[in-house]
Parts: C-alpha cells; sequence; structure tokens
C-alpha cells in the first residue's frame, strides 16, 4: 500500500492498494475519517491509477468538501435524537433520561459514549420493531428478525429468509425518516427489488416518501458525525 498526493489547495492524499479481488479500479471516500482509497486490479500499473484518481479530482474535492468531521459525544455536546437535537447533561442515578431538550447522562464523563449507544440502540430497537410490525401487518407479510448494527453504507436491509436489519443511528434521524426506512425495507419482503410494485407497496404501506428519501441523500451522512467509542 503507497500513497500518491494530487496537488492543489489543499492537496489531496490517494491512498493506493493493489487487490487480487478487484476487477477495476474505485475510490472511495471514507464516511468515517475522509481519508481516500485507490483500489486497483493487480496488474494495472500504478501510473494508469493515479491517472484515474486525477480525472476524478473534482469529485474527490465535493466530497471532502460536504465530509462531516466526526466528533466524539460528551456533557454539552448536543445530540439529535428523533430529529430533535438534546444537549447532553450529568445526573445521578443509574438511568440515562431522555427530554424534551436533554439527555442525561449518570457517572463519569468517560462512561458517556458507550452509555449512550447502549441507551440509543436499545430506544432504536423499540422504536424500529413498533414500525417494522405495523407496517409488515400493512403489507400482510411476516419477517423472521430484526439486527441492529451501525452500517455506513446503507440504512437497512432485507434478505430473502424475511431478515431485517437497520442502522441503529436511525434514532438519531426524524421520526418519519425512521419510519419510512422502516417500511422501504418491510416492503421488500414482497418484492425483492426496486421495481414499480416495490415503491408502489411502500407508498401503500407508508403513504408519500420522497421528502423523507431525499432527507437520507441530504442530510443523512450528519448521522454519522458522532462517536460512540474510544
Amino acid at each position: 500500500m503507497g500513497q500518491h498526493i494530487i496537488s492543489g489547495n489543499p492537496p489531496v492524499t490517494v491512498i493506493v492498494r493493489k487487490s487480487a479481488q478487484a476487477r477495476r479500479m474505485t475510490l472511495r471516500v471514507s464516511r468515517l475519517d475522509g481519508r481516500i482509497t485507490l483500489t486497483m486490479p493487480e496488474g494495472v500499473p500504478e501510473a494508469q491509477g493515479v491517472a484515474f484518481a486525477k480525472e476524478k479530482e473534482g469529485w474527490l474535492r465535493k466530497q471532502i468538501a460536504n465530509h462531516v468531521t466526526v466528533s466524539k459525544v460528551d456533557f454539552g455536546t448536543s445530540l439529535p435524537v428523533e430529529g430533535r437535537l438534546r444537549v447532553i447533561r450529568p445526573c445521578e442515578g443509574r438511568r440515562v433520561i431522555l427530554e424534551d431538550d436533554a439527555l442525561y447522562v449518570p457517572g463519569h464523563r468517560d462512561q458517556v459514549p458507550v452509555k449512550l449507544r447502549t441507551f440509543l440502540k436499545e430506544t432504536a430497537r423499540r422504536r424500529l420493531v413498533e414500525a417494522a410490525h405495523r407496517y409488515a401487518g400493512r403489507l400482510d407479510r411476516a419477517y423472521s428478525s430484526i439486527v441492529l448494527r451501525d452500517t455506513r453504507s446503507r440504512w437497512g436491509s432485507c434478505t430473502a429468509e424475511g431478515r431485517l436489519m437497520f442502522s441503529w443511528r436511525l434514532i438519531l434521524a426524524p421520526k418519519d425518516v425512521l419510519d419510512y426506512v422502516a417500511a422501504h425495507e418491510v416492503a421488500h419482503l414482497a418484492h425483492m427489488d426496486h421495481s414499480p410494485a416495490f415503491w408502489r407497496a411502500v407508498e401503500r404501506i407508508y403513504g408519500p416518501y420522497q421528502d423523507q428519501r431525499d432527507w437520507l441523500r441530504t442530510d443523512g451522512n450528519q448521522l454519522h458525525a458522532y462517536r460512540f467509542e474510544d
């Protein structure tokens, strides 16, 4: 693994990686830290890869400009829960308490990230199970299980066996966005594609969805701006 720097203001550092599994050259900008990785097939000369990256310089700079700075949650941080910003504050006791404008977290500040992550995952599970159950009933289909992960490439998925997966960070999004994602994945129980019939099913069980879909495209990346681990 090496790296190449594209000159300019600011310079753009591209990490060059060769892969025996790669069939074509790809550029990836990490949502987590903004790192740019160029993956190339083993037999392709590095100079060809560098030329490919330079061709994409405009796109790369746009991605860098849109990159969300990741920050660790702490006392005083404003964190969205169900789309509403809440200030993280210390408290006595053992439980995290959610109020209209605040999140009260007990214990030492070093424990804030893990306690909040646990609370948010539990809250997300309750909301997503409720939403999935509601939409599955409207569709008259059953799912087999629900799994929560911290995915960055997708907000949800549905397998042919009816296993639903969701990002627990959806609890940070507005309520209607979480509901839309739940309805979207439930609709895959009937249509394992994105055909017109699938979108009709989404609209039938959820209603008009374009605003929520647009929100994920324009603002969804902000949900990855908070770090809950060391």
